[in-house]
């Protein structure tokens, strides 16, 4: 027993040292950076072509003997220099811009995705193409609605855009998806949900009944049509689904406009369909995963991946270290709620 209670006096005495430390860190930090501009973020470019090079050349050194890979780097170099005589200047292949898509509630991956298309638009043509790598459940209207508008721009400058879905894109995900030219899905995706939801508790009779009044002021009939600790009415329900249908019917024009191929009524029902049955649906375009066709671009283009990197102060990577210690729990403990559906 005398053991663990001096264990237990060690391991509080030394998170209160992290704790010190990492306080004396951030202090410091802090008068660094006072009254020094805040540094902006760089955009950060990778040739794709020499990735997938890379793994092909890896597997060729392990699997081959050193003769036969002798022998295929000499014809490799007799074809290179055969195409070099046959053309004094080969023709510039097309260039593939690849951009990445992760979005969460809040679409916060917005951020970086207008940076990043506000530098390839400086210098993409018609002749080439963006291709999003899209995984998004969906989220919020206006923050959902931003994001979308960053990749009309693309169409609005002529350039083609194609969106690959490997996991899901649905709801907000599916508004994104929808302004590509040409939509790709792996064939377990999950596609969809158009459609609006908005929940809320009430705990209005709880306090009640223990004698709590929660007193609600607003300066107009609508600026509060349901709320979780005053009481509700029929009336502001009524408004709030009014609303919620002017939202829904907006995310289906929308949806139409880039793909009138739909029969939007009977998509836009809120239900999601895997990639084989959104096909079927004309919610996607082709069956195939991401990888599969970049390698298959990676033949006759040059792919660039882009990736906007925001630089964080470290108050800030210290506070999202933390967030993304609670995130990762409760996305486990809902992970856990949910997988049944899947079982």
């Amino acid at each position: 027993m005398e053991f663990f209670v001096e264990y237990a006096g060690f391991l509080a005495k030394t998170v209160t040292l992290v704790i010190a430390i990492l306080v004396v860190m951030a202090s410091f930090a802090a008068l660094r950076s006072k009254g020094r501009r805040r540094s902006a973020g760089q955009l950060q470019v990778s040739k794709l072509n020499d990735f997938y090079k890379g793994l092909r050349e890896r597997l060729e050194q392990t699997l081959l003997d050193k003769d036969q890979l002798k022998a295929l780097r000499k014809r490799e170099g007799k074809a290179e220099k055969a195409g070099k005589k046959q053309k004094d200047k080969p023709a510039a292949k097309p260039r593939v811009f690849v951009l990445d898509f992760d979005g969460d509630i809040k679409a916060s991956a917005t951020e970086s995705l207008r940076h990043e298309i506000t530098a390839l638009l400086t210098l993409a043509t018609p002749k080439d193409e963006v291709v999003l790598r899209l995984e998004s459940g969906g989220g919020m209207v206006h923050s959902y609605g931003l994001a979308s508008s960053q990749l009309a721009r693309i169409r609005q400058a002529g350039v083609p855009l194609t969106v690959c879905i490997d996991k899901v894109a649905a709801s907000g995900g599916y508004m994104m998806a929808c302004i590509g030219e040409k939509i790709i899905s792996a064939p377990f995706a999950v596609l969809g949900s158009i459609g609006v939801v908005a929940q809320l508790p009430n705990v209005n009779r709880l306090l009640k009944k223990h004698d709590i009044d929660f007193e609600v002021l607003t300066a107009g009939e609508y600026k509060r049509t349901l709320t979780v600790f005053g009481e509700n009415t029929e009336k502001g329900r009524e408004k709030f689904q009014e609303d919620l249908d002017i939202t829904h019917a907006l995310f289906k024009n929308f949806v139409s406009n880039y793909r009138p191929q739909l029969a939007i009524d009977e998509v836009a029902t809120g239900e999601v369909w895997l990639g084989v049955a959104a096909l079927e649906k004309r919610l996607v375009d082709e069956l195939k995963t991401s990888d599969e066709y970049l390698a298959e671009r990676a033949k006759g283009a040059e792919l660039y991946h882009l990736h906007y990197a925001e630089r964080k102060s470290l108050q800030e990577r210290i506070g999202m270290a933390a967030s993304g210690s609670v995130d990762r729990v409760l996305l486990s403990w809902w992970s856990r709620l949910t997988q049944q559906r899947f079982w």
